[in-house]
């Protein structure tokens, strides 16, 4: 691996709204960050075999997508405009029966390449042949943390666990280390009780974590009071589910007493403002479970419901959102909403200790902003001008790991042509093995 030194017009650390270091610069020692500081500041002891320097340029660290179904991008634009239990029991669950293991694969790379592109650096990812994933992550050079979603029903609910278990003994702590490996039980309403204790005793057993669907929807609400007279954040509570450390996706409609639970849990939150717009699901309480201390990352869900796996426009999307919602210009600020895209979303997936912020020690996942670009002046404020007015394609240079991964818009791990052309071709025959069983 090669020692860099990053020079730029401003390094945007995210470990505090102050600390941001003009003209500054970025010492990489294989995998890890040795030196932040002003420009000249390295200790002379370094050496670098690589010099970057960009004086138009601002260094953040990578973007954090929590919540995402990778080899979803294979059914972007397949079924829109409906609502989320419609578009999963007529549309999506029907054709992810005809999914392949090679077409997960193929899917999770056009995943990869579209995240590299627009800076995000590790993601949180729920989908089946987790081993087909886990490879293209470690293709890929990105981080991630992956769990086989499990519906706890009959034997399929045996088989998912069974599949799980073996999944995280091979992969955890894989690709280098850049593959985290969790339990994915879908939801509460997919999940039972007794089905969701297995996977909490095994969770314990292997020593990992959980990522689940949470307070989706007002369908998922009233189900669950339904059948167990309460919300599905106090069902999981009751259950032990957050005695792990757990990612809860989507959390949009919560009490005072939910909030209260995923507060004092620490349960991590991610976030997906554009898919809950999308499928009408609702406006999640952000700045109230910010106020109350919760742990908050941003994620953009699969492509099927959003339908592009950009960040940015996650970040623009959860504060003009709340805003609006709050009837308030200053809810959800700039620095407070990319706060959320790296350093929160580091925090909410447990890896506040490896990524998110760029500071000595942590792991060297470093995006480099291109802001000399006619929408990025004049420049008043870094923070707003990227949370408002940046675009994905203002990434310029991707480290992942010490890795520069994409280097001038140019992926160096994908073959993004071949990727392309192999999902397309994927993507129809998908549709048309699934046509032609409808027809039988």
């Amino acid at each position: 691996m090669v020692d860099l030194l990053i020079k730029c017009m401003a390094v945007l650390t995210m470990n505090g709204e102050g600390d941001v270091v003009h003209d500054g610069e970025i010492a990489v020692r294989d995998d890890v960050i040795y030196h932040v500081g002003p420009s000249g500041s390295t200790p002379a002891d370094f050496s670098p075999e690589r010099v970057l320097e960009y004086p138009h340029m601002v260094a953040m660290p990578g973007f954090v997508n929590c919540h995402t179904h990778a080899a979803m991008t294979l059914f972007r634009g397949y079924a829109d405009d409906m609502p989320l239990m419609q578009w999963l029991n007529e549309k999506i669950w029907p054709l992810e029966a005809h999914l392949t293991p090679d077409d997960i694969h193929r899917g999770t790379l056009l995943c990869c390449a579209e995240m590299i592109r627009g800076g995000t650096t590790a993601f949180a990812d729920m989908y089946d042949a987790m081993g087909r994933v886990a490879r293209a992550v470690d293709e890929s050079g990105m981080r991630a943390a992956l769990s086989r979603g499990m519906i706890g029903f009959g034997s399929r609910g045996e088989t998912a666990l069974t599949e799980s278990i073996e999944f995280i003994k091979q992969w955890h702590g894989g690709a280098g280390g850049r593959v985290t490996a969790m339990f994915g039980p879908h939801a509460p309403y997919t999940c039972p009780p007794e089905y969701l204790k297995k996977v909490i005793a095994a969770a314990k057993e292997l020593g990992v974590g959980i990522h689940i669907h949470l307070a989706e929807t007002n369908d998922e609400i009233k189900e669950i009071n339904e059948k167990y007279g309460k919300t599905p954040v106090a069902l999981m509570e009751e259950v032990g589910l957050f005695e792990l450390p757990v990612l809860a996706a989507h959390c949009v409609h919560l009490n005072d007493q939910d909030i209260d639970i995923l507060v004092r849990r620490r349960v991590g939150i991610a976030h997906n403002p554009q898919s809950n717009m999308k499928l009408a699901s609702g406006v999640a309480p952000v700045t109230r479970l910010l106020e109350a201390g919760a742990v908050v990352g941003l994620g953009t869900d699969g492509a099927s419901s959003n339908n592009n796996l950009d960040m940015l426009e996650e970040v623009r999307a959860a504060a003009l959102l709340q805003k609006l919602h709050n009837g308030d210009a200053s809810a959800l600020p700039a620095y407070q909403t990319l706060h959320m895209a790296t350093a929160g979303g580091a925090r909410a997936l447990g890896m506040q200790d490896q990524i998110g912020r760029l500071v000595s020690g942590l792991k060297a996942d470093i995006i480099l902003m291109d802001m000399h670009k006619p929408h990025l002046y004049p420049l008043f404020d870094i923070y707003a001008q990227i949370a408002y007015a940046a675009a994905a394609s203002d990434v310029h240079t991707v480290i992942i790991d010490g890795r520069v991964v994409m280097e001038d818009r140019r992926i160096l791990t994908l073959d993004e042509d071949v990727i392309m052309s192999e999902a397309q071709r994927c993507a129809e025959a998908l549709v048309q093995r699934s046509a032609a069983r409808d027809n039988q």
